[in-house]
């Protein structure tokens, strides 16, 4: 099985999401802040990049921000970034091309395909959503958030529920992203793990390497081969 991250590895989302947390930190007399400090944030699930994004914007640290202004700021977030999800939001180059020969090259004796799945902190409605915008959706059976499961990434849960249900061995598996935290998912369940230097966080992988790293989407074609990764699942 193979297991991609969403922002940062299928799709380039930064723009759409420093828009959306700037126009949440106005409507709550904020000053916005610049794009670069917000993507960095960007990867441990939406409400941690609104609280993080506050406390930078307050000068505070993020387990002081205000609980009730959190749980406001991060309501209007989501309601402006369902709206402008996919304003700017775009497949990173070679990906559909990537994903079109990767679901052509694992295909099994007897017809059967290698499934492939979307596994994202982002919650799952934009999630759904993107991929759909965008053409991906058709790709992956299963694409899942950070709010589809009890816990987010790197907690093992969401990856292991997709094993489950496809009857995937963790050998047989691989997530695909481009920070630590997607490597330490794979590592935390078991599987290989595949990072992207061409997203947000490719200093992340320095500081905690994947198993195998890649320059671009079109390299997942070789790194992914069933030769490989020699699963059926």
């Amino acid at each position: 099985m193979l297991v991609f991250d969403l922002d940062g590895t299928l799709i380039d989302s930064a723009q759409d999401l420093c828009n959306s947390v700037n126009e949440a930190l106005k409507a709550f007399d904020h000053e916005p802040l610049p794009d670069p400090a917000i993507a960095s944030f960007v990867g441990n699930g939406a409400p941690t990049l609104v609280r993080r994004s506050l406390a930078l914007a307050s000068d505070l640290n993020p387990d002081d921000v205000d609980e009730e202004l959190l749980s406001k700021a991060y309501a209007f977030f989501l309601q402006y970034y369902r709206a402008h999800k996919l304003d700017f939001t775009y497949a990173y180059e070679g990906v559909l091309e990537a994903l079109k020969a990767l679901h052509d090259l694992h295909e099994a004796p007897g017809g059967t395909k290698r499934t492939m799945a979307v596994l994202t902190n982002k919650p799952v409605r934009p999630a759904r959503g993107i991929c759909e915008g965008l053409g991906l959706a058709g790709f992956f059976p299963h694409i899942y958030g950070g709010d589809s499961f009890a816990a987010k990434k790197p907690d093992p849960a969401g990856l292991r529920a997709l094993m489950e249900e496809t009857g995937a061995r963790p050998d047989e598996t691989a997530m695909i992203g481009d920070s630590h935290v997607d490597v330490l998912t794979a590592r935390n369940a078991g599987a290989w793990s595949i990072g992207c230097r061409f997203g947000f966080g490719p200093q992340n992988l320095d500081e905690m390497p994947p198993d195998v790293i890649v320059d671009r989407a079109s390299d997942w074609t070789e790194v992914l081969s069933p030769a490989k990764i020699g699963v059926q699942g």
